[in-house]
């Protein structure tokens, strides 16, 4: 018997470790790829408020997102399918949330050994959480086209 579908989206949450964010503004639409890291359904980047999906989402909050790998066989597809919102992490939480993105990627932990480059980059990025409304779980393994939702508000 299969787990239950939100075991199921959190399994593939933590296989994970890219996201690809949909955004819109009034230049139009766009798509970036982003690290995360999740605590249960929500997940957490960090990107420069200069950066256009950011400037976006200051505008509008609402996002779309896909998660999966790159597959070469229909078959084998398997991902998540996100529909959220987008806000800053406030002040209270940025510790909170960079220990997590941190116990994930350690190299954002910073100390010896890591690039000039990146500590300087860490400086001038935000913090962002992605609440999904809805979750869509892709899985051609269980049959071509197989799509499950799971509704976070509805305790799914």
């Amino acid at each position: 018997m299969n787990a239950p579908l939100r075991e199921r989206v959190l399994a593939l949450l933590s296989e994970h470790h890219v996201t690809t964010l949909s955004t819109v503004g009034s230049d139009g639409p766009w798509a970036a790829a982003v690290f995360y890291a999740h605590d249960g359904l929500k997940l957490y980047f960090l990107s420069a408020p200069t950066s256009r999906h950011a400037q976006h989402l200051a505008a509008d909050p609402c996002v779309a997102a896909t998660i999966q790998r790159d597959y070469d066989d229909w078959p084998g597809i398997r991902g998540l399918q996100l529909k959220g919102t987008v806000r800053e992490v406030a002040a209270e939480d940025e510790a909170r949330v960079r220990a997590l993105y941190q116990q994930r990627y350690p190299l954002i932990g910073g100390g010896a050994g890591v690039p000039r480059k990146i500590l300087e980059a860490l400086d001038k990025i935000r913090w962002y959480e992605l609440v999904p409304e809805d979750i869509y779980l892709i899985d051609n393994t269980l049959g071509f086209a197989h799509r499950e939702h799971l509704s976070p508000s509805s305790g799914d």
